[in-house]
């Protein structure tokens, strides 16, 4: 009888029970996993368990309750194809690390901690949000134009939907900054929710130069810089981010983006080195008086290097032109400024300052511009307007000359062409009363003479630093187009003196151009 070979029952019991423990196992930590993203909203710090840092997938619906909002029952994203997603995308997930890694990294160099009520700016998937609370910063919570909860509300920059002193740490990541169409609203909001000795940090995904970074910190005038850092980024489109720490240190009424009175000492004003060194690589004047001014001065406008040309001029309030002696608008206006000042995509506000009531009709149905129909003075004062025009010139015509500006009472009376009585105004104070250092302000200055009397007084005030560029034509007694060898008698300074003046104000730091 043949002998058959037994049957090996018990080992095939043995993996059997084996596989049932271990199915048992991932059962229960399911559950467990379960409870902590559903209930809790988090991966760690609950129960002082953690399953993972962070999953190289995401496939679960992120729920849990909002912080915020003491809502307890719709505070979930609700489950769909987009948001599965994205919330089990690689780049998601190595965001979340990124931004894991940078709160840590706050947290160690005691700017932020577990309590800090916290605010992220400017999220749209609120991935930053996510990476605060998956460190243990439970009030965390974002702002986008599209909420996504519980991450995100419903908010903006420019209208952070908080009482004010609300947050203990706000957070501005991605250059969401820098994308601001309103950055001193920006910043002014990031101010009024941010408690005193507050943190805010920012991460600019493009290094800026140092005009436009001191001009971000114009913004922030009562805050603290705090740190400077450079971190490597998680994609192709960061692969540097800079991050500024800044310190709340506003008291009282303070408030950022106001103008600083210490911007002003005894009437006189600062100019910042950085603001020097963009002088320093400024166009060189022209040294040598020209023989044919017409032509040389013109030219020269190719030369120019225009200071939106060299530097980022996206943090500032307001963008505006102040034409000083504009005459006609296609004298300067239209012709040059709106066609060929490099703008950087910013809306300019005009300002054309003219007393001439010749070319004020033009103005009235131009938008963008306010017309000041007064003459720029060095204070509030009835002035004489000698109007230089060629015998039979008919008034309407706009090329005609324009003479000198001075009070009535000093007249001479070696003039005898028309003579109007006309209106002056203080405008060193008009200037600082208008615009602030937060306001990007370009000036043209044509005003026949006067810019020896105007440019001092700016000097005496302080008004002077309000502007970022000037475009200046400085009035001599020149070579005569019409006549050979023989000299303007208009004009009393000399070539020499104009260079002077123009010297000065670079010497000052104030990035002057020779216009014609």
């Amino acid at each position: 009888m043949a002998i058959m070979e037994p049957i090996a029952a018990k080992p095939s019991s043995f993996w059997n029970l084996l596989k049932r423990l271990l199915l048992s196992g991932v059962f229960i930590i399911a559950i467990r996993f379960a409870y902590v993203i559903s209930i809790a909203g988090e991966s760690c710090n609950v129960g002082n368990f953690c399953f993972f840092s962070l999953p190289e997938t995401l496939t679960i619906a992120i729920t849990g309750n909002d912080p915020f909002s003491g809502d307890s029952t719709s505070g979930g994203v609700r489950r769909n194809s987009s948001l599965s997603e994205l919330y089990s995308s690689k780049e998601w997930l190595d965001s979340v690390h990124f931004y894991s890694s940078v709160f840590h990294d706050l947290i160690s160099g005691g700017y932020l901690t577990t309590e800090s009520k916290s605010l992220c700016v400017e999220t749209p998937t609120g991935r930053d949000v996510f990476a605060l609370r998956e460190i243990g910063v439970r009030n965390a919570v974002g702002i986008s134009k599209k909420s996504v909860k519980p991450l995100v509300k419903s908010g903006s920059g420019e209208r952070i939907p908080f009482g004010e002193n609300y947050f203990d740490f706000v957070f501005s990541g991605e250059g969401s900054f820098a994308r601001s169409a309103k950055p001193a609203v920006f910043a002014a909001e990031i101010a009024r929710t941010l408690k005193p000795g507050g943190i805010a940090v920012f991460h600019f995904t493009k290094p800026k130069d140092s005009y436009s970074f001191n001009s971000f910190l114009d913004l922030f005038h009562c805050f603290k810089v705090l740190k400077l850092h450079v971190l490597e980024g998680f994609d192709s489109s960061m692969a540097y981010i800079h991050e500024t720490v800044l310190k709340n240190e506003c008291v009282n009424d303070d408030v950022a983006g106001k103008f600083d009175s210490d911007y002003y000492s005894n009437e006189k004003c600062y100019v910042p080195g950085y603001k020097k060194d963009l002088v320093r690589i400024a166009e060189p004047f022209i040294e040598k008086e020209p023989l044919k001014p017409w032509i040389t001065l013109k030219r020269n406008i190719m030369n120019i290097k225009y200071l939106s040309s060299m530097v980022d001029i996206s943090f500032k309030n307001r963008y505006l032109y102040v034409d000083v002696g504009a005459r006609s608008y296609g004298s300067s206006i239209g012709s040059w400024f709106r066609k060929q000042y490099p703008k950087q995509n910013k809306t300019f506000h005009v300002y054309a300052i003219e007393a001439d009531k010749t070319f004020h009709k033009e103005y009235g149905l131009k938008k963008g511009l306010t017309l000041i129909p007064y003459a720029a003075w060095v204070k509030n004062q009835t002035l004489s307007f000698e109007i230089h025009r060629n015998p039979g010139e008919h008034i309407e015509v706009k090329g005609r000359g324009m003479g000198r500006i001075q009070p009535l009472q000093s007249r001479g009376k070696e003039f005898d062409g028309e003579v109007e009585k006309i209106q002056g105004f203080d405008f060193a104070n008009w200037l600082k009363n208008t615009v602030t250092k937060n306001d990007f302000v370009v000036m043209k200055m044509d005003v026949e003479g006067t810019e020896f009397d105007l440019i001092p007084r700016l000097f005496e005030t302080g008004a002077i630093c309000l502007i970022d560029e000037i475009f200046l034509e400085c009035h001599y007694n020149r070579w005569q187009r019409c006549c050979p060898g023989q000299r303007s008698s208009k004009y009393e300074k000399t070539y020499d003196q104009c260079l002077v003046l123009f010297n000065s104000l670079r010497q000052s730091g104030i990035l002057v151009h020779q216009w014609w």
